[in-house]
């Protein structure tokens, strides 16, 4: 089957990620904690202006930073006197553009006070689970990097439907720091760390400041969001997984020091917490397959987990034990352990309803089954080429032979030197 050739990444615009001898490229995400004082209901002008400050440092440093934003629905109940979030879709997207514009003026304002020249960037999860678009999406971030430009990202709350929306904006500074091949993501936070416990209920808890690997990783996710903004520690960590598959260090930090930053990439300790990217980051179409949105999860047994994992096969029916999500063919599902841990995800080669008739079965009797269904000639569920691992299990393209449980010919990615290789050998 052929694939429709998109937009490609020219010479130029590959050069300038390439060549990082002494430059890297730097995602901050600032929540909406870290933008308003949530008692008086204002805009924290001091905090913002500190981390211009901070963008102009690692400018001058000669890094390329990329500020990835929330803020507007705080910002649009400020402009209009609201002292509470609503809940209703529509009227949090009518507020979204009201404050999308103010947001953006205090940006240019500061920045541009600073020296600095600042670009407006709206994405959506559509655009970048389209491949053409996300690749366009990856020129357009490679150009204004060229120019000295500092990218300013925020979800197109506007337009964006229930359905193919982010979420929140640690989930998008993740996915950005993936598009761009980022060296750093910080989310900056109004907590200096992620800690064992909640450290506002529970005063033993300690600070967690390195993760090495993150399915051994045991902390406390119960921290949520403000009324004003949509994250916790939770897509802190799927944030985490996201962006360390793709080769990303991510930093969490805190917002009211943002002058840390050049001392945490310096190499400083015990200053937030830092994790590390996975060993082989994913490359070219499997760094683009954890940008497309998740419709569902399929959890494995064991022996299916160690076979995609750690053997790098494909993933048969007969390791599936449990279907969840209404998702349809070609759609993006996670893979599960047995314990619920996400450490894959796949692009699936049959629906929901489909899968629910043949999971657990050998593939014999999957392909009486799917003769039934009119299939022929398709045994795996999800092809190796389609599964994009999230864990510290090196993704490296080992061959092997195809079995049940987990297992399929195909050939391993070839090796690429450039951006613009990866992406021509995605499209």
């Amino acid at each position: 089957m052929t694939t429709p050739k998109g937009p490609k990444m020219d010479a130029k615009a590959a050069a300038s990620f390439v060549n990082r001898s002494s430059k890297q490229i730097i995602v901050l995400k600032i929540g909406t904690s870290s933008l308003v004082r949530a008692e008086q209901q204002t805009l924290n002008l001091s905090n913002l202006a500190r981390i211009c400050e901070t963008v102009k440092s690692l400018h001058t440093l000669g890094h390329h930073v990329i500020l990835v934003t929330s803020g507007a629905v705080g910002v649009g109940c400020q402009r209009l006197g609201l002292t509470t979030k609503p809940t209703q879709v529509a009227k949090k997207q009518a507020l979204a553009a009201v404050g999308q514009v103010h947001l953006m003026k205090y940006y240019e304002d500061f920045l541009s006070a600073l020296g600095l020249t600042c670009a407006q960037v709206l994405l959506t999860l559509d655009n970048l689970a389209n491949r053409g678009q996300y690749v366009n999406a990856c020129n357009t971030f490679s150009e204004l990097l060229a120019y000295g430009v500092i990218p300013v990202v925020n979800e197109n709350d506007t337009v964006a439907v229930q359905e193919l929306r982010f979420g929140d904006n640690d989930t998008l500074s993740a996915q950005v720091a993936a598009l761009v091949r980022a060296d750093w993501l910080f989310l900056m936070t109004d907590v200096d760390s992620l800690y064992t416990s909640n450290p506002k209920h529970d005063p033993n808890a300690q600070p967690i400041y390195e993760v090495h690997d993150m399915s051994k990783l045991h902390a406390d996710t119960s921290t949520q969001g403000t009324q004003w903004g949509t994250g916790g520690m939770a897509t802190k960590l799927t944030a985490a997984r996201i962006a360390t598959a793709a080769g990303c260090t991510m930093v969490i930090c805190n917002s009211n020091c943002p002058e840390n930053i050049p001392r945490i990439m310096q190499g400083e300790q015990r200053v937030g917490t830092r994790f590390y990217p996975v060993k082989n980051a994913l490359r070219g179409r499997k760094r683009w397959i954890i940008s497309v949105p998740v419709r569902g999860s399929l959890c494995l047994d064991s022996g299916a987990v160690q076979a995609v994992k750690d053997k790098h096969k494909s993933l048969f029916a007969a390791g599936i034990t449990k279907v969840s999500g209404d998702f349809h063919s070609q759609d993006c599902v996670s893979l599960l352990t047995p314990s619920g841990d996400e450490f894959a995800r796949a692009l699936v080669n049959f629906d929901s309803e489909e899968l629910t008739k043949i999971r657990g079965k050998r593939t014999v009797e999957v392909r009486q089954t799917l003769e039934q269904l009119g299939y022929a000639g398709m045994d795996e569920v999800a092809h190796r080429d389609n599964v994009a691992l999230l864990t510290s299990s090196a993704d490296d393209e080992t061959e092997g032979d195809d079995s049940d449980n987990g297992n399929a010919n195909g050939a391993a990615d070839a090796p690429v030197e450039a951006l613009a290789g990866q992406l021509q050998q995605a499209l």
